[in-house]
């Protein structure tokens, strides 16, 4: 296994976003496209790689991925595009 482990966003054609862990970006997003990703992504097809996060240990990286997969698609468009302050907004909690 590599050191690394990354989480990565995938921007599917109907614009919906797929979260999930690779060792090997490039190669994963190939494999997602040539239908040997996700039943989700082979239908969704094509995708592209829009994000992506590196961890050094299995652990951290599937703590990210849980966390990502239950942001809102607001708060995940957010920190595609690096907007800090709409970031910020959405992640206060709501009383």
């Amino acid at each position: 296994m590599s050191d690394t482990i990354h989480v990565y966003i995938l921007r599917c054609a109907d614009g919906s976003y797929y979260i999930g862990l690779t060792e090997d970006l490039e190669g994963r997003e190939n494999a997602h496209n040539n239908g040997r990703g996700s039943t989700y992504t082979f239908l969704r097809r094509p995708v592209r790689l829009v994000y992506s996060e590196s961890y050094d240990s299995l652990e951290k990286a599937v703590g990210r991925e849980r966390q990502l997969k239950r942001w809102s698609r607001t708060k995940k468009k957010a920190l595609i595009v690096g907007d800090a302050a709409t970031l910020k907004q959405l992640s206060k909690r709501r009383s």
